[in-house]
């Protein structure tokens, strides 16, 4: 953690923490052939619904973080999808999780998608959460 993170309360601010968790989603998908580069490219972007947190201890200064990423859930067709991420502590303690909830957008049609193959490939190959299970259709 750097200090731009930082809180009055001299911890780890509450935003600094999602902060992470979205750089850990881009780079996995970096990490599985898929950089946000090159899904811009192909007409398609990944957005967030919402995001859930919930903190459980502090992080303080230069204490090192590691943020995890995992599949929690997916719609059937792949068109939604919920990642848990958990920050840990150097020591190895929970501090926080995260459930992001998001899906793919269209860039040209502004829209919500099923998305291609390709992405959905990717997607498949997220490892799942150990509680992973399946979004009923809206």
């Amino acid at each position: 953690m750097i200090w731009a993170d930082l809180d009055p309360n001299a911890h780890m601010r509450h935003t600094a923490y999602n902060d992470y968790a979205a750089q850990v989603r881009v780079g996995l998908f970096d990490e599985l052939n898929l950089p946000l580069a090159k899904l811009v490219a192909s007409g398609y972007g990944p957005i967030l619904f919402h995001e859930d947190t919930s903190f459980k201890s502090e992080v303080f200064m230069n204490e090192r973080i590691t943020v995890t990423c995992t599949a929690q859930a997916f719609r059937k067709d792949l068109k939604i999808w919920k990642f848990r991420q958990d920050v840990l502590k150097q020591n190895g303690k929970l501090a926080c999780t995260i459930i992001a909830t998001g899906a793919f957008m269209d860039l040209k049609q502004r829209k919500v998608v099923v998305p291609p193959q390709e992405i959905i490939d990717m997607l498949e190959s997220i490892p799942q959460a150990e509680d992973f299970y399946w979004l009923e259709k809206e």
